[in-house]
């Protein structure tokens, strides 16, 4: 913060930003070790995805997701094909890289290229890939590529205050709760308070340690255990700040 003399007076204005271009995200692909984000692809994808987001045991994914479950598999593809073509969202899937399987999808949302803003959403995970090393190295790879390829500044996560999965997920994964907007959305008839939480660029190099950190094999036994918690080095993180000051 800087303080400009207006003739009456001193008054405080934000620090300048670096207006360099930043760039929009397209339909790309994002490499890990243990999965790749790559285009919509419906007809290689959607079988897969319907049959494992669809079933008694998948039915608490689609809670608070705004649309689904799809009564048949006709209306998911058409749904999907549509949502493949789309800029923004911008539609990933979730390929696991050993065995080629379609796992989740996820999305790019409100992108915003005068602000340098855009959000991370539409995460439907199938059960079998929650809490997986390859879901957390999906979200690593999308953080990654909007700070350091794109250069946007502001990264969000939202969800229904009544999440507790998700708002757990955004601090393990280093967002920071910023909070709750009150009667913000209807969701399929019902309220929704939505919790807010953000990662900024000047924080993102320790997330980004603590990241690999964690994806490191050495950071799991040999019965597949973590050693170290992702939340402990992310809140490590937040407590040491940001990583560069903030400048006129």
């Amino acid at each position: 913060m800087r303080n400009v003399h207006d003739g009456q007076g001193l008054l405080p204005m934000g620090f300048a930003v670096d207006v360099a271009r930043v760039q929009k995200p397209q339909h790309t692909t994002l490499s890990g070790k243990l999965i790749s984000l790559v285009p919509v692809d419906v007809q290689a994808h959607a079988k897969a995805l319907y049959e494992n987001l669809h079933g008694p045991e998948s039915n608490r994914v689609w809670h608070y997701i705004a649309e689904g479950p799809y009564g048949d598999f006709s209306s998911f593809e058409q749904r999907l094909s549509q949502l493949a073509k789309t800029v923004d969202p911008l539609l990933f899937t979730i390929l696991d890289n050993a065995s080629g399987n379609a796992v989740g999808i996820v999305a790019y949302l409100r992108i915003d290229l005068i602000h340098r803003t855009m959000e991370v959403g539409n995460i439907l995970y199938t059960p079998a890939f929650q809490r997986t090393s390859g879901a957390t190295e999906a979200m690593y790879l999308m953080a990654r590529h909007v700070f350091e390829d794109l250069g946007f500044r502001r990264y969000e996560w939202k969800c229904d205050v009544l999440n507790e999965r998700s708002r757990r997920a955004a601090l393990r994964l280093g967002f920071t709760f910023e909070g709750i907007f009150r009667q913000h959305m209807i969701i399929k008839g019902r309220n929704r308070d939505t919790a807010w939480y953000s990662m900024l660029d000047v924080e993102w190099p320790l997330r980004k340690a603590a990241f690999e950190r964690w994806l490191q094999p050495s950071n799991f036994d040999s019965a597949g255990q973590q050693k170290q918690s992702l939340s402990d080095l992310t809140f490590r993180a937040s407590k040491l700040g940001r990583s560069a000051p903030l400048r006129d």
